[in-house]
């Protein structure tokens, strides 16, 4: 094959060699420039007042670290933020798996900036896995136009073991929204079925997602999350599945006609509404609304507020304590030594235990 370049008629030109290869990487480049300056926790309040979205999510991270120096640091800027929460509307969410809870929140959320306006909060809760710990946090994904809305704010958190289908931290963010100025908060829940008991204690309204024609009817019936839901609503409610998901809402309406009368007075309202079509979606915020009216003219809201307040503060206990415990240097070498006797059946589990706890505590 005979090349351009040697041809008899470009003889006379010369082919040079090139530069060399630069570094992809500027030499000049000072990359102590780029680091993230550490903010103050004043620097972090005024912030999260002012309703900076990038510094309430530093706060956030602050907050579900297990760093004990970020643990002290996220209390400080939790108590600073504290006298600017308490203004907002939280609204829990959950259901079983597959009852589109992330495409409602997408919906719902969009629907009252538009309708309201105000600012959303959205806190969704992943599972972790208990092989690896990781969380897949992609909710935001499945919520397309809320996450380009410009007053909204969404984070996902890994659950990280903590039962109740919401995150160990997930009550000390709603405080940090509130203080930025978030109006109206949603905790998506990660459905783990009738232990929500963690979401109820921290929202106003608890709202139930459920799909019809899956056989889940009696299902939902049993006591347990029927027991502390505020409304219901059948979702995929279109299409063929139109009667079924009425059906379904009749079963449901009474089924609650067995339960004794919550404390609120208000007796939960069953809707149908579709996600996808985005029909009945103003009636459930109609619901919602008229809740939050009727608890805060008896003087429910307030009461609730309170025993939720109150609910915390032993949780928080509890958590300390545990943590307390297991990181004791005494009391994981004896840890071992008790594992070993009660494997070996020298010790029952409880007689172990009790060894440990009395020690402890002594």
């Amino acid at each position: 094959m005979i090349h351009p370049e040697n041809s008899e008629e470009y003889k006379g030109l010369t082919v040079n060699s090139g530069v060399t290869q630069q570094a992809t990487v500027n030499p000049y480049l000072n990359r102590m420039r780029f680091r993230r300056r550490q903010l103050s926790v004043a620097d972090m309040v005024e912030g999260i007042v002012k309703g900076d979205v990038t510094i309430l999510s530093q706060a956030v991270t602050l907050v579900e670290s297990v760093n004990p120096d970020h643990q002290a640091k996220a209390q400080e800027v939790i108590e600073k933020c504290l006298p600017y929460s308490g203004n907002s509307i939280r609204v829990g969410i959950s259901g079983v798996p597959g009852a589109g809870k992330s495409t409602s929140i997408d919906v719902f959320g969009t629907h009252v900036l538009e309708e309201h306006g105000g600012k959303l909060a959205v806190l969704a809760i992943d599972p972790s896995s208990e092989r690896t710990k990781g969380s897949i946090l992609g909710d935001k994904t499945r919520m397309e136009k809320l996450s380009q809305h410009p007053k909204s704010f969404i984070r996902p958190s890994p659950s990280a073991g903590s039962l109740g289908g919401v995150a160990r931290k997930t009550r000390e963010t709603i405080i940090l929204c509130e203080a930025a100025g978030f109006d109206k908060i949603f905790v998506e829940t990660v459905g783990v079925g009738q232990s929500e008991t963690a979401c109820h204690s921290m929202v106003d309204f608890f709202l139930l997602l459920q799909v019809a024609g899956t056989g889940d009817e009696l299902q939902g019936i049993k006591r347990g999350i029927m027991e502390i839901s505020d409304g219901i609503v059948i979702n995929k409610c279109d299409g063929e599945n139109v009667d079924r998901c009425h059906m379904a809402a009749t079963n449901y309406r009474n089924a609650l006609h067995f339960f004794p009368k919550p404390e609120s007075g208000w007796l939960p309202k069953v809707l149908c509404y579709s996600g996808f079509y985005g029909t009945g979606v103003k009636e459930v915020w109609d619901m919602i609304y008229e809740y939050i009216d009727f608890v805060k003219h008896n003087g429910y809201f307030q009461y609730r507020r309170n025993e939720q307040s109150k609910y915390w503060m032993y949780e928080t206990i509890n958590e300390q304590l545990h943590r307390s415990f297991y990181n004791n240097p005494e009391i994981k070498v004896m840890m071992k030594n008790a594992e070993r006797a009660v494997l070996n059946g020298e010790k029952t589990s409880f007689a172990a235990a009790g060894e440990l706890l009395d020690h402890y505590f002594s």
